[in-house]
């Protein structure tokens, strides 16, 4: 089942994203077998990660939530909020 992790980034997180990121790539890496999309959010400047967004694929939410919840940036306190939404892939087509 495909959920999207749709993250926002705390005000002034920028230093703690930097600081965080090879670990973040690390547990990424680690779950590569689950990822259909992984990426920065940008902000309004286009050139600024804000947050992350991320399409697992995954058996059910429980798995989405502990994923969330095991990522570096989401234990380091990064995320302002992070919303967790059941998705479906219509296009491209398989």
């Amino acid at each position: 089942m495909l959920f999207a992790l749709i993250c926002h980034d705390k005000a002034n997180g920028l230093a703690l994203r930097k600081e965080k990121r090879p670990a973040h790539l690390s547990y990424l890496e680690g779950h590569g077998d689950q990822l259909v999309y992984a990426g920065p959010l940008m902000g309004e400047d286009g050139q600024t990660p804000a947050g992350s967004l991320i399409v697992l694929d995954v058996p059910d939410r429980n798995a989405a939530e502990s994923f969330a919840a095991g990522d570096p940036y989401a234990r380091a306190g990064l995320f302002e909020n992070v919303e967790i939404r059941a998705t479906k892939r219509v296009f491209p087509h398989n």
